[in-house]
C-alpha cells in the first residue's frame, strides 16, 4: 500500500470516529430527555481527561520533550482543536440540531486545505479551489435556508470553529510528519492543560449541583467526546495526513457529514429529512470532485 493510501485509509478512521462527535457533544449538553452538562464544561473539561491520557501515553513511552521548534504548531493544534473547536462547537450544540451542524461543518476538509496550502506549503490546483468554493457556497446556502435567510449566532460558532480546526488539523498534520501524530496530540493537549486546569476546576465547584444531576446519557455523551473525539481519533487523523498530505486526506473528510447526519439519527433520534441530506450530498460531491484534482507537496 502506498503512502498515500494508507494516508487515506488511516484518516478514514479517524472522521469514523469524528463523525460522531457533534451527536454525542448534543447528548452531552442535552442529557436527552433529562438533566445535561453546560458547554463550558463539556468542552475544557474533555480537554483535560484527554490530556490525563495523553500524559499516561507519554510517560508510557518514555518520549522525550518536543523540539522547540516544533511549540507554534502546537500552540495552534491546541487552540485550533483542543479549545477552540470543542467549545464553539458545545455551544452551538445547545441550540441547533446536530445534523444541521454536521452539515455546517462539511465544510471543514475545504478549509483545512487553505491552511495546508497557509501552513503547510501544499499547492493544490485550480479546479481544487473552484470545488472548494463550490463546496463552501453550499454550505453557507444551507444554514440559510435553515435559518430563515440570516445566519445566527450558533451558525457562526460553527464557522469559526472550522477555522480554528482546520488550523490545528494543518498545523498539526505537517508536524506529525516529523514528531509523529500521536506525540502531536499529546504534547498539544498537555500543553493546554495548565491553563485549563483551574478553569474546569472551577467550574466542576460552580456547577455541583448540575454535575450531579446531569443523566447517565449526558455522561455517556461526554466519555465519548472525551476519549474518542479529543484524543484516539487524533492517532489516526495525524498519521493519516503526514503520510498522505494535508489537503490531501483532508478531503476523507467529504464523508463526515453523512456519518455524522446517521449517527444524529441513531444517537439522538432527529429527524433525517431530505433537504438536510440533500445538502449533505451536494456538500459531499463537491469535495469528492476537489480530491480528484492535483495538489502539489513540497
Amino acid at each position: 500500500m502506498s503512502d498515500e493510501s494508507a494516508g487515506m485509509l488511516l484518516g478514514l478512521i479517524g472522521v469514523a470516529i469524528f463523525s460522531l462527535t457533534l451527536p454525542f457533544t448534543r447528548l452531552a449538553v442535552s442529557g436527552g430527555m433529562a438533566s445535561g452538562l453546560s458547554p463550558m464544561f463539556v468542552a475544557l473539561a474533555r480537554a483535560l481527561a484527554a490530556a490525563v491520557l495523553a500524559g499516561g501515553w507519554l510517560y508510557w513511552k518514555r518520549a522525550p520533550l518536543p523540539p522547540r521548534a516544533a511549540l507554534p504548531a502546537l500552540v495552534m493544534v491546541a487552540i485550533g482543536c483542543v479549545i477552540g473547536f470543542p467549545w464553539l462547537t458545545s455551544v452551538a450544540m445547545r441550540s441547533l440540531p446536530a445534523a444541521h451542524g454536521a452539515v455546517l461543518v462539511g465544510v471543514l476538509p475545504l478549509a483545512t486545505a487553505l491552511f495546508a496550502a497557509l501552513l503547510g506549503g501544499e499547492q493544490p490546483s485550480r479546479g481544487f479551489w473552484i470545488m472548494a468554493i463550490l463546496g463552501s457556497l453550499l454550505v453557507i446556502g444551507f444554514a440559510l435556508r435553515q435559518s430563515g435567510g440570516s445566519l445566527h449566532a450558533a451558525d457562526l460558532a460553527i464557522f469559526v470553529a472550522v477555522l480554528l480546526a482546520a488550523m490545528g488539523y494543518a498545523a498539526g498534520g505537517r508536524l506529525s510528519q516529523t514528531l509523529g501524530g500521536q506525540q502531536t496530540i499529546c504534547w498539544a493537549l498537555m500543553l493546554a492543560a495548565p491553563p485549563l486546569l483551574p478553569v474546569v476546576g472551577w467550574l466542576a465547584w460552580h456547577e455541583s449541583a448540575q454535575l450531579a444531576r446531569a443523566s447517565a446519557a449526558a455522561w455517556t455523551g461526554f466519555a465519548y467526546v472525551s476519549v474518542f473525539s479529543m484524543f484516539i481519533g487524533f492517532f489516526f487523523w495525524y498519521r493519516g495526513m503526514a503520510l498522505g498530505g494535508v489537503a490531501r486526506v483532508g478531503q476523507v473528510q467529504l464523508v463526515q457529514p453523512f456519518l455524522s447526519v446517521l449517527g444524529a439519527t441513531v444517537v439522538l433520534g432527529e429527524t433525517l429529512d431530505w433537504p438536510t441530506l440533500a445538502f449533505a450530498i451536494a456538500v459531499i460531491a463537491t469535495v469528492a470532485a476537489g480530491r480528484k484534482m492535483q495538489v502539489k507537496r513540497r
